[in-house]
C-alpha cells in the first residue's frame, strides 16, 4: 500500500509543483507531470531519510513531494537550458 499511496501523492504534487514553477521547458502533458511528482516524492523521500527528517520505511507527505518535484523542475530547467 505504501507505492500506492506515494504514487498518489506524487500525482498531486507534480501538479502544484508545475503550478508553483510553471515555464516553457517544463514537461507538458499528464504522464509526465504524474512521473515528475512520483519521482519528486521518491526524491523527497531519500533525501529526508538522507538528512535523519524520515525513518527507514517512512515516506516524504505532500509538503515534502511537492519540494523534490520544485527540485526536479529547477534541475530540468538547468539541464534543458544548456542545450537551447
Amino acid at each position: 500500500m505504501g507505492i500506492i499511496w506515494t504514487i498518489i501523492i506524487g500525482f498531486i504534487a507534480g501538479i502544484i509543483a508545475k503550478f508553483i514553477m510553471p515555464g516553457d521547458n517544463e514537461p507538458k502533458g499528464f504522464i509526465l507531470t504524474t512521473i515528475l511528482g512520483i519521482v519528486g516524492a521518491f526524491v523527497a523521500t531519500y533525501l529526508g531519510q538522507a538528512i535523519g527528517w524520515y525513518q527507514a520505511g517512512q515516506g516524504a507527505g505532500l509538503i515534502g513531494a511537492v519540494v523534490g518535484s520544485i527540485i526536479l523542475l529547477l534541475i530540468w530547467g538547468v539541464v534543458t537550458k544548456n542545450r537551447a
